[in-house]
């Protein structure tokens, strides 16, 4: 099995369509070789707690709406040829995404990690809740195995941010600065939302290389 670790944002438009393209690939390839980690990366470190009011937030980040919609046309565009629905009318606050990365890091533990950082998504993108939101995160662990009162409790303190925000910070330091970020086998770096083509050819090559080892 190969390593393929992913450097994330649940409220990272890019990341939502990234991993919808690799999930294309990974089912028209069901022998592949990959085994996934999701890593935090915080598209906005420096949001506030509560998070922030969703037209306040595209104001200061665009100027405005039509600077937001000059920003978010690819992203539309890109998200309807993955078969994705974004629903950015039903979004009314940009967390903060600390304590999301924190569940995606408990659900890891758990063996849930990716169907919780797919809920993540959905929750964001289709459904406009608020992923900052504790009782939210709850809800969304509950749902997939995690004790979502525990998960709750865990939030209200401080478990796992100093870790989360080192990781944060480390991936920084070794040059991340945009998510989508994949790393395969510990060795290459493969950043932005590739085409599931592009995942279908290099799990080829890695099978390839595997056979003839």
């Amino acid at each position: 099995m190969i390593k393929l670790d992913i450097l994330s944002d649940p409220i990272c438009p890019w990341c939502y369509i990234g991993k919808a393209h690799l999930d294309r690939a990974l089912e028209a390839r069901p022998n592949h070789p990959f085994v996934i980690e999701w890593h935090p990366f915080q598209l906005n470190p420096d949001m506030p707690a509560d998070g922030m009011d969703r037209r306040t937030y595209l104001h200061t980040k665009f100027g405005g709406a039509e600077g937001a919609l000059a920003a978010y046309k690819p992203v539309m565009d890109h998200a309807t040829a993955a078969g994705l629905n974004i629903e950015f009318d039903k979004i009314q606050r940009t967390p903060n995404t600390m304590n999301a990365h924190r569940l995606i890091h408990w659900a890891g533990i758990e063996g849930q990690q990716t169907p919780v950082v797919s809920a993540l998504f959905r929750a964001y993108f289709v459904e406009g809740r608020d992923i900052g939101n504790p009782e939210v995160l709850a809800d969304i662990a509950d749902s997939h195995g995690l004790d979502g009162a525990v998960i709750q409790r865990a939030l209200a303190g401080d478990a796992d941010r100093d870790s989360i925000a080192a990781r944060d910070a480390s991936a920084r330091e070794m040059g991340v600065n945009s998510v989508p970020t994949f790393i395969v086998d510990s060795q290459y770096a493969v950043p932005g939302a590739q085409p599931p083509q592009m995942w279908e050819k290099v799990i080829d090559e890695l099978i390839t290389r595997q056979s003839e080892a």
